[in-house]
């Protein structure tokens, strides 16, 4: 009993770890001071106007928008074939691809946003939009792999075979029975790499320019001359857009579901 105790005081000390930062920046959005101060002495829903009447936070977030949902949806077209190929063959050393698809997560963020420029930026000369979809793409590109070859590893390919053995062709079979069955692992893949594309700081750092900056960069160089609470607004309405999506998931597929 003592050992559960114990283990249990841990985890709140960790979730309490998490969550309470979460909270003093929720409470700092509405504080009435020009500067992020806590405890707050007044209430405000001045600085959630100034942030959505701001140009440059308007623009970079419908730019991160714009770039995760289009790097996550060429992940999609390219790391779920890959993965059902990496399931379904029997070549030796399957074990290694799949790692070496996780490597990116792996390394260092700066040491592969660097890599990356260098590659699209100074050797293929990309346009700036480009290489930062290319960017994130092959960033957020070994999530969709892994998570949708996990998903693949819980399926029983007998159904797809008895489904050709009735007359039903490998493409038709694909779609109406294999991505059916393994929809909960392309919803998680889609969830966690568009996160993860919208999120990023490393590689966005170095493939942005003038002109198309990412929100999370925004952010930092707001923060680095400005101490107001706008930033915090900011912060608030993206952790409820997360909940609402979440909320969604939950209505639509169940959240249970993103676990298998």
């Amino acid at each position: 009993m003592r050992r559960y105790r114990g283990l249990t005081l841990f985890a709140i000390l960790v979730f309490a770890f998490l969550i309470i930062p979460l909270v003093i920046i929720a409470v700092t959005a509405f504080g009435t001071e020009k500067t992020i101060a806590f405890p707050i002495k007044g209430f405000t829903l001045s600085w959630f106007g100034v942030a959505l009447s701001s140009r440059s936070f308007k623009n970079a977030f419908f730019l991160s928008f714009k770039v995760a949902l289009l790097a996550t949806l060429l992940a999609l077209l390219i790391g779920i074939p890959a993965a059902y190929a990496l399931s379904r063959s029997g070549i030796k050393g399957k074990k290694l691809i799949k790692n070496f698809f996780l490597s990116p997560t792996i390394v260092p963020g700066i040491v592969v946003g660097y890599s990356l420029f260098l590659f699209i930026i100074v050797k293929l000369k990309m346009p700036v939009f480009q290489g930062l979809l290319l960017g994130h793409f092959l960033v957020v590109l070994p999530y969709v792999i892994r998570v949708v070859g996990g998903a693949l590893e819980q399926f029983d390919f007998s159904i797809e075979e008895v489904s050709w053995s009735l007359g039903c062709s490998k493409p038709r079979a694909f779609f109406e029975v294999v991505l059916p069955n393994i929809s909960s692992g392309i919803i998680s893949s889609f969830l966690l790499a568009f996160i993860n594309s919208f999120n990023n700081i490393p590689v966005s750092m170095f493939l942005t320019g003038p002109g198309i900056v990412t929100l999370p960069n925004t952010l930092m160089s707001y923060v680095e001359y400005n101490y107001d609470p706008t930033v915090s607004a900011v912060s608030v309405m993206l952790m409820l857009t997360t909940i609402g999506i979440m909320f969604v998931v939950e209505k639509t597929l169940g959240i249970s579901a993103l676990a298998k």
